[in-house]
Protein backbone atom coordinates (compact mmCIF):
# COMPACT_ATOMS: atom_id res chain seq x y z
CA UNK A 1 0.00 0.00 0.00
CA UNK A 2 1.24 3.26 -0.86
CA UNK A 3 2.07 5.68 1.86
CA UNK A 4 1.19 9.61 1.75
CA UNK A 5 2.14 12.16 4.33
CA UNK A 6 -0.06 14.99 4.47
CA UNK A 7 1.31 18.13 6.09
CA UNK A 8 -1.51 20.42 7.00
CA UNK A 9 -2.37 23.21 9.32
CA UNK A 10 -5.73 23.03 8.96
CA UNK A 11 -7.28 20.62 10.70
CA UNK A 12 -10.34 20.04 8.64
CA UNK A 13 -8.76 20.08 5.38
CA UNK A 14 -6.29 17.75 6.96
CA UNK A 15 -8.78 15.33 8.29
CA UNK A 16 -10.74 15.65 4.42
CA UNK A 17 -7.82 15.27 2.85
CA UNK A 18 -7.10 11.82 4.98
CA UNK A 19 -10.31 10.42 4.54
CA UNK A 20 -10.44 11.01 0.90
CA UNK A 21 -7.53 9.61 0.12
CA UNK A 22 -7.95 6.31 3.05
CA UNK A 23 -10.98 6.00 1.37
CA UNK A 24 -8.99 5.53 -2.56
CA UNK A 25 -6.62 3.26 -0.59
CA UNK A 26 -3.88 5.15 0.51
CA UNK A 27 -2.28 4.31 4.17
CA UNK A 28 -2.14 8.38 5.49
CA UNK A 29 0.37 9.92 8.04
CA UNK A 30 -0.56 13.70 8.93
CA UNK A 31 1.53 16.80 10.49
CA UNK A 32 0.36 19.84 11.90
CA UNK A 33 3.83 21.96 11.27
CA UNK A 34 7.40 21.46 9.72
CA UNK A 35 8.87 20.02 12.72
CA UNK A 36 6.54 17.15 13.16
CA UNK A 37 6.37 16.43 9.60
CA UNK A 38 10.10 16.13 9.49
CA UNK A 39 9.61 13.75 12.47
CA UNK A 40 7.60 11.25 10.87
CA UNK A 41 9.82 11.25 7.46
CA UNK A 42 12.66 10.60 9.11
CA UNK A 43 10.43 7.56 11.32
CA UNK A 44 9.42 5.66 7.83
CA UNK A 45 9.46 6.16 4.03
CA UNK A 46 6.43 8.01 2.50
CA UNK A 47 5.87 7.85 -1.42
CA UNK A 48 4.41 11.15 -1.56
CA UNK A 49 4.28 14.16 0.37
CA UNK A 50 0.98 16.83 0.15
CA UNK A 51 2.96 19.93 1.39
CA UNK A 52 0.87 23.09 2.34
CA UNK A 53 3.48 25.80 1.19
CA UNK A 54 1.76 28.51 3.56
CA UNK A 55 2.38 26.86 6.48
CA UNK A 56 3.48 29.52 9.35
Amino acid sequence: MKKILIVEDEPDIQELLCAYLRDAGYETAAAADGVEALSLFQARPFDLVLLDVCLP
